[in-house]
């Protein structure tokens, strides 16, 4: 049954004088490279990028595909994904109130920066298998993994700390609440419909068109949220200064 779907492929996969892959040579060799790859990628802090062998990850995909084991390995991909999503679900469960946003927020970026790099490695399978076969994109796909396992889940704890938060000053950065609503709105736009008023106050034309009456109550929506950040601005100068000044005492000593 495995000959069937692997003799679908075109044979102008199979490179010229390439040797012939085995079920072995596939799980022993060349899928643990790209795992190590993939959690590598999956676990890297935002910001930091980890030295990769990129080209040699490439090769991986390219002879996988080419010897027909694209299908084996978008589902080697995606149980890997899933398995770390999965984990990172658990985590973000068990965090309390007062963490939780800040730990949606890392996920998300986390995520993201990670597709960054696996979506490039596995390029060739996109174009041979994932576009033919399953009339999609290898993006669309992990995104939709995303949205399974950690926003479908954790989607109403985060909006309605969103939403609490507007009424505490400094309990969630106003720029960590932007990118919280503009990730939710690039997986799914429907997501704003769970809440239009708090999405409209981070991306615009979510609302319907502005009515002169409620001019006066936008005008001081604006007002507060300038404020709250203006407070955050202060806030982190304050904290600055006492730094510095605690340096300053104990140099003196």
């Amino acid at each position: 049954m495995g000959d069937t779907k692997r003799s679908d492929y075109s044979p102008l996969l199979t490179p010229l004088g390439s040797g012939f892959m085995t079920e072995e040579d596939y799980r022993v060799q060349y899928w643990p490279q790209l795992e190590g790859a993939v959690q590598m990628l999956l676990t890297q802090e935002p910001g930091v990028y980890m030295k990769i062998s990129y080209e040699q990850m490439y090769s991986c995909v390219y002879k996988c595909v080419c010897q027909q084991f694209a299908e084996r390995m978008y589902s080697d991909l995606c149980n890997t994904i899933t398995l770390h999503l999965q984990h990172r679900a658990v985590q973000l469960q068990n965090s309390s109130e007062c963490q939780v946003l800040e730990q949606f927020h890392h996920i998300v970026k986390q995520y993201t920066q990670a597709l960054g790099g696996i979506v490039p490695i596995f390029n060739y399978m996109n174009r041979f298998y994932i576009v033919p076969r399953i009339k999609s994109e290898l993006r669309v796909e992990l995104s939709k993994l995303f949205i399974q396992y950690i926003v479908d889940i954790h989607i109403a704890r985060v909006l309605a700390l969103l939403e609490e938060a507007q009424t505490k000053p400094f309990a969630v950065h106003p720029k960590v609440a932007s990118e919280i609503t503009n990730s939710l709105y690039s997986f799914s736009q429907d997501y704003a419909q769970l809440n239009p008023a708090l999405f409209a106050k981070y991306i615009p034309n979510i609302l319907p068109p502005t009515r002169l009456e409620d001019i006066p109550v936008y005008i001081q929506e604006t007002q507060r949220l300038q404020q709250e950040l203006t407070g955050c601005q202060e806030f982190n100068r304050l904290g600055h200064i006492r730094k510095r000044t605690n340096e300053d005492e104990l140099i003196n000593r």
